[in-house]
Parts: C-alpha cells; structure tokens; sequence
C-alpha cells in the first residue's frame, strides 16, 4: 500500500497496540492504550471503525466481538507521516528537517555517533548503486 496513512494521536495509539500484539479485541486495545483519564469503550470501537473504512485495520469476528489486526506496517505509517511532515513543514527539504532535529533537540553523543554511522550506511549503499 502506498497510500498515505494520515493517524491521528488516538488512531496512532491504537496502531500501536495492534503492531504490538498483532491483533487485539476492542478491549484489549482499550485496556493497553496509554494515558489516563481513559476513553471510553464505544469511542474506541468507533475508532476501529473508521480505521477500518481508512484501510488501516481489518477485523474478524469472534463470538460476539471484532478481534482486529493492522493492515499496514508501522514502518509504512512512519514513512507516509514522516514524508508529510518534511512537505508541510519543510516545503520537502530533508536537509531542513535533520537540521532543524539537530538544533532543537538535545541529542547526546552516542545519538549523533549512530547518525553518524546512518550517513556512512546511507553512502555505501549509493556507492554500491551508482555501480
């Protein structure tokens, strides 16, 4: 799937806890969210439902319930949310965003040392294309 995926805070949260468990009942999701005060139940099961219209989620039921399952990666969602960030905020400019990461966030050594290494990586693997 290469649509984006545009999640937000909640819809982000219950990923997770699908990605987490692979697959989870409207309860289970609601008992493994984060943060307090909690939602309520129907709140979350509506979310699901709109998630599933979205394409994101999919569900079987069980008895009574829907047990649901994510039907995208979490390394899709980053990408897709990651890539409108960068065009909203940036105009596009991946240069703009990493500078902007590294002049306002506290990054410690051992962060900007595995960055680092991340560039390297990066850099092989053009050489190794550019073949």
């Amino acid at each position: 799937m290469n649509r984006p995926h545009h999640l937000g805070d909640l819809q982000y949260a219950i990923m997770r806890v699908l990605w987490d468990e692979g697959e989870a009942s409207v309860a289970r999701v609601w008992e493994a969210l984060p943060g307090r005060p909690r939602r309520a139940l129907t709140t979350i099961a509506t979310m699901l439902s709109k998630m599933e219209k979205k394409g994101v989620v999919a569900h079987r039921a069980e008895g009574r319930q829907f047990v649901y399952r994510p039907r995208v990666s979490e390394a899709e969602v980053h990408r897709t949310m990651v890539a409108d960030l960068t065009e909203r905020l940036f105009q596009g400019d991946v240069t703009a965003l990493v500078s902007h990461l590294l002049t306002e966030q506290e990054i410690d050594r051992k962060e900007i040392a595995r960055l680092q290494e991340l560039i390297e990586e990066h850099r092989r693997k053009e050489r190794g294309h550019a073949r």
